[in-house]
């Protein structure tokens, strides 16, 4: 499967997930394993731009920013839920909550941000996302999840992610 943005559209992911990087704890989510042996932090850039590649692909219009700001925030929930805890055993059906109020903390989220990060588990989490920016972060991450616990599709993944291992 060939996932790759053109020119200017890599330059604009660059540069949205630069910002993000720069005005949060993203990077340190680089430390927690999300899936198989994918990193939180390497899920989110994966996540964030094969959305963006979906929504160019496709031709859906899209507010670009909050697409990959959205998606690159929609795990933000900063710790590792493969650790025994009482709190996080839920962890599926709690964390984008989590991750919601954690990226409120260090962003002003525009309604499309906030709903991708908080309806991103649909149809776990029953209340499905209301835009299409949601939508396309919610289909990207159950792509890339599938993805990084079947080792056929890891090493396009990690590709994808390596790419921006250290924007900033």
């Amino acid at each position: 499967m060939q996932v790759k943005l053109e020119a200017e559209d890599e330059r604009k992911f660059r540069e949205i997930l630069t910002e993000v990087c720069r005005n949060s704890r993203l990077l340190s989510s680089d430390r927690f394993i999300q899936h198989g042996t994918t990193s939180v932090f390497r899920h989110s850039v994966a996540v964030a731009y094969v959305s963006f590649y979906i929504a160019r692909k496709y031709r859906i219009r899209v507010r670009e920013k909050a697409l990959i700001r959205g998606a690159l925030l929609h795990d933000y929930f900063l710790y590792d839920w493969h650790e025994k805890a009482d709190w996080h055993k839920w962890h599926g059906f709690y964390h984008a909550g989590k991750a919601l109020r954690n990226a409120m903390e260090d962003f002003e989220l525009s309604e499309i941000e906030q709903d991708t990060i908080a309806r991103h588990m649909f149809p776990l989490n029953p209340i499905p996302p209301r835009c299409r920016e949601a939508w396309i972060v919610c289909l990207a991450d159950k792509i890339c999840s599938g993805g990084e616990t079947a080792d056929g599709f890891r090493n396009w993944l990690d590709e994808i992610a390596k790419g921006f291992a250290h924007p900033i």
